[in-house]
């Protein structure tokens, strides 16, 4: 029995909505963040990463940042431009990209659930990425960044959201990438319970994006019970920010890889110990996409090839028959000698959304290396991965669109 369930939201008023929200913290570099506030300025994104509101030579996660942060919240709330819905509400959060609309359910989910693993998982979290948000939420009293939730479709939430979705939304804007986002407020009290009923019937919930987010959230309210040892549950603290969406509504990006050398390779070397695991077609400077699981496109010495794994190698593990897995296990890790990609600075990651090109031009700037273009990891996979109690390798998925920061906020 799994439970989301209603909050009190502190969201901008609907003048401000496009004006306030903002994509992710974790997408900007350090540079990006302060130039977009710049052209932004009343940006969620300068409570995300108030280190862009002090000098340039600030330590991004010294205390100050966070301070920094707090003060902001603190004003936008003073001066109005945020405000606080007077019940418990759900709200219904609808985006749409490229004429393709997903719809999801802003609640609250239990740290219980997340716990208790009726919350699936599917990737690691690395300890440094969680202590920014730890002390982000810790020092905000509030969840700032919603979770990215999925589960299979529920007939009956699917008509609630509907029939919400005939009348006004609250908010209606299209950002600059011309994805626009949609949001109406329930808070009719038998629907509410409708849904909270709902969402108890539900056998499994899954992290679609947002581990991070998810497990700095989860540490808060653990650290809230130690510091109130008579907690009793109902406490804000035990519930996290989330969005959830069917996932028959989602879709997955590819994930693309680049290297920066070849570990001693000339890449005809290279290329010969590819082809003894995988037929190797030569497409010259036609970028021809991987168009099915267990192919995968490579570019190197100015041309591109495909390369599809030969038949009888594809595991039937769950994890291992993952093509992002076929590729660190065959190619990276025994060719490459990249055996951590988590770590290993030779490997970046490129969201399928930037296109093909940019991974031929980056090989061809670096002058050496090669890029691998990757059949996107489906729902099922993913789903399938976390039933098992298994986990991704790292970038395994990459999610469009983003959900925006700043349109509800949960104060803790």
């Amino acid at each position: 029995m799994t439970v989301i369930r209603p909050f009190q939201a502190v969201r901008p008023t609907e003048k401000l909505a496009s004006s306030v929200a903002a994509l992710p913290y974790d997408v900007y570099s350090r540079s990006e963040a302060r130039e977009a506030v710049k052209s932004r300025p009343l940006s969620f994104l300068k409570i995300d990463r108030a280190e862009t509101q002090l000098p340039e030579d600030t330590d991004m996660y010294s205390q100050p940042v966070y301070d920094k942060a707090k003060e902001l919240l603190e004003a936008m709330r003073s001066d109005g431009s945020y405000i606080q819905d007077e019940t418990p509400c759900y709200y219904i959060y609808t985006l749409t990209m490229n004429n393709r609309s997903q719809t999801g359910l802003v609640g609250c989910a239990s740290i219980n659930d997340y716990l208790e693993n009726r919350i699936k998982k599917h990737e690691n979290t690395r300890e440094d990425k969680e202590l920014d948000r730890i002390r982000h939420v810790d020092t905000l009293n509030a969840q700032t960044g919603p979770i990215f939730l999925t589960c299979h479709t529920d007939a009956r939430l699917s008509r609630i959201l509907s029939d919400v979705k005939q009348s006004a939304p609250l908010y209606d804007f299209t950002m600059e990438d011309q994805v626009r986002h949609e949001v109406w407020k329930i808070d009719d009290t038998d629907t509410i319970q409708e849904i909270y009923q709902i969402a108890q019937s539900i056998d499994s919930i899954y992290i679609a994006d947002g581990h991070h987010r998810a497990a700095s959230a989860v540490k808060v309210g653990l650290k809230r019970r130690r510091e109130h040892p008579g907690y009793t549950g109902r406490e804000e603290f035990n519930y996290f920010l989330c969005v959830l969406f069917a996932s028959e509504e989602l879709l997955i990006y590819d994930y693309n890889r680049i290297v920066s050398d070849l570990n001693g390779y000339t890449f005809t070397e290279f290329l010969a110990h590819v082809k003894k695991n995988f037929d190797v077609k030569e497409t010259g400077t036609y970028i021809d996409r991987p168009s099915c699981k267990g192919e995968i496109g490579l570019y190197g010495n100015g041309s591109w090839y495909l390369l599809r794994v030969k038949p009888g190698l594809i595991p039937d593990d769950p994890v291992s028959r993952l093509d992002v897995s076929v590729l660190q296990d065959m190619i990276l890790e025994p060719l490459l000698g990249i055996h951590d990609p988590k770590t290993d600075s030779r490997i970046q990651f490129v969201g399928g959304i930037r296109g093909l090109e940019v991974l031929s031009e980056t090989v061809d700037a670096q002058k050496n290396g090669a890029a691998f273009s990757m059949y996107p990891t489906s729902m099922e996979e993913l789903l399938s991965v976390a039933d098992a109690g298994r986990l991704m390798p790292p970038k395994s998925t990459w999610f469009e669109p983003k959900l925006l920061s700043g349109l509800f906020i949960h104060p803790i």
